[in-house]
């Protein structure tokens, strides 16, 4: 049987000779963006021992000098004999929640979800007490086949909806069956998952058929009940198993939670919420009237689709500031720079308009790029990304808040939902435009859609689709002045 070696992990692994690369470094934190289809260079690996010949679609994506120092597609290759590689192996930082919030005891366990696009929390609560007892965090295994929604949908519409099913079900039933094997009480009473549209329709076994092409309305986004026995879950069978409702399009169940959890529904003043994750999502809302919106912004905040772009994790270049007229680097967990997470890109950016480095139209002023530290530079195509995110999300928030007649510099507060919302510097995003409002009304929420699932654990099903059905979903893309509002908003500058 082959060996892989891995390096710098100093892992020695016994393969099956023509088991994919794909399949094996998946497992050791390699990201495949494109889904492994050889459209982009995420995957990237260098071969120091072995015979790894170049395929024709490397030839396209790597330079001949990178081909010659022995830079690979990992996603385009099988492992035929003894192989070492270096790859850039990390951790995912994954947002987990401690949040406390009021609620009506009631007797035994329940397990809260958050199945996100690229990652999954999850936490086990005694009931009676509201406190969590064990916690479980996890990459999505369906990332494997696409870094984001869109990719997935993609795979699903190619034969591979029933694979992504599976995968994902098989999944949290492994992290349901660690959380109880961390607990001494097995009295599982109630399993609440949220989740975007697309992660909804998958575990769900809903046809993302609709989802391919616009107006991109779900075809049941409703709440679907299921037994253990539905999903093969070694589980009693009067433990109750809901995936929440979504709001539509592709706003999930996961803004419904982030709704519940910082009030918006309730709130006197006009309030938003944003979750920036690997897709966009916008509320803004009070007590009398919510609107929603989703927007293709995310991947950019998370590192996807910029040149050496990577998770907030070991490895990432998560903050750039300016010191004495020279760019000053943080790279999670230290060491040498492997990659840009999504708020050190924001930062990045922020601190080029400020030396001048970058004008606001987005044109560098040198006309090529711009070095971070020794080995991780900015290109003019990044700038563009972020532009591209940042200009569709902040459309999206002044969409929303016109339909109340404000503009985003009005509304009482506005909330950064998940990690990149959590760890991103308020002052940067409002450097390139992202928040036009003054900073003291931003606020960092932390992981609400994990937090709104433990709340969920509480109340009957029926009080969440009736806030469910409070929300209206605008679709932007049948906006008369989404264009012209997208334009402007590309613009970096406050």
């Amino acid at each position: 049987m082959p060996t892989l070696k891995l390096s710098p992990a100093g892992l020695e692994l016994a393969v099956a000779a023509g088991t994919r690369l794909q399949d094996i470094l998946f497992a050791q934190g390699v990201e495949f963006p494109c889904g492994g289809r050889g459209r982009c260079k995420g995957c990237r690996v260098k071969v120091l021992r072995g015979n790894l010949p170049a395929r024709v679609e490397e030839t396209n994506l790597l330079t001949p000098d990178e081909i010659k120092a022995g830079w690979r597609l990992s996603c385009c290759h099988r492992l035929t004999g003894d192989l070492e590689l270096e790859l850039a192996q990390w951790e995912a930082a994954i947002l987990s929640d401690q949040t406390s919030f009021s609620f009506v005891p009631r007797a035994g366990l329940g397990i809260a979800i958050d199945l996100g696009t690229t990652t999954i929390a999850a936490q086990i609560l005694d009931l009676a007490t509201g406190n969590v007892l064990a916690v479980q965090t996890a990459l999505n295994a369906q990332a494997r086949h696409g870094g984001d929604v869109m990719s997935r949908v993609e795979f699903a519409m190619s034969d591979g909806q029933l694979e992504l099913q599976r995968v994902v079900r098989d999944q949290l039933g492994e992290i349901v069956a660690r959380l109880l094997a961390a607990v001494s009480d097995s009295k599982l009473n109630r399993i609440v998952i949220v989740g975007n549209t697309v992660m909804h329709h998958l575990f769900c076994g809903v046809s993302l058929a609709p989802m391919a092409a616009s107006p991109f309305h779900p075809e049941q986004p409703g709440r679907f009940t299921f037994s253990p026995r539905d999903l093969g879950w070694a589980l009693p069978k009067n433990v109750m198993i809901e995936f929440l409702p979504c709001l539509g399009g592709f706003v999930g169940s996961d803004i419904l939670a982030g709704i519940v959890a910082i009030g918006l529904h309730e709130s006197r003043e006009l309030v938003a919420l944003m979750d920036l994750g690997t897709n966009g999502e916008v509320v803004v809302g009070n007590r009398e009237k919510m609107l929603c919106t989703s927007t293709a912004a995310g991947p950019a905040f998370e590192g996807a689709r910029i040149s050496q772009g990577m998770r907030a994790a070991t490895g990432a270049i998560s903050e750039v500031r300016v010191e004495d007229g020279f760019l000053s680097c943080r790279v999670i967990g230290g060491g040498e720079a492997r990659g840009l997470c999504g708020s050190g890109l924001v930062d990045a950016v922020a601190a080029g308009l400020e030396l001048e480095w970058i004008h606001p139209s987005g044109r560098m002023a040198n006309g090529r790029l711009m070095p971070l530290v020794r080995n991780i530079q900015l290109l003019p195509s990044d700038v563009r990304e972020l532009q591209l995110a940042k200009g569709a999300i902040a459309a999206g928030l002044k969409i929303l808040a016109g339909r109340f007649g404000v503009t985003p510099g009005e509304l009482k507060q506005v909330h950064l939902a998940g990690a990149f919302g959590n760890y991103i510097s308020r002052t940067s995003a409002q450097k390139i435009g992202l928040l036009r409002l003054p900073l003291n009304r931003v606020v960092p929420a932390g992981n609400t859609s994990l937090l709104g699932a433990k709340m969920a654990l509480f109340d009957a099903p029926e009080i969440w689709d009736a806030v469910a059905r409070r929300v209206e979903h605008i679709s932007l893309n049948e906006d008369e002045s989404f264009q012209d509002i997208y334009v402007d908003e590309m613009r970096l500058s406050v």
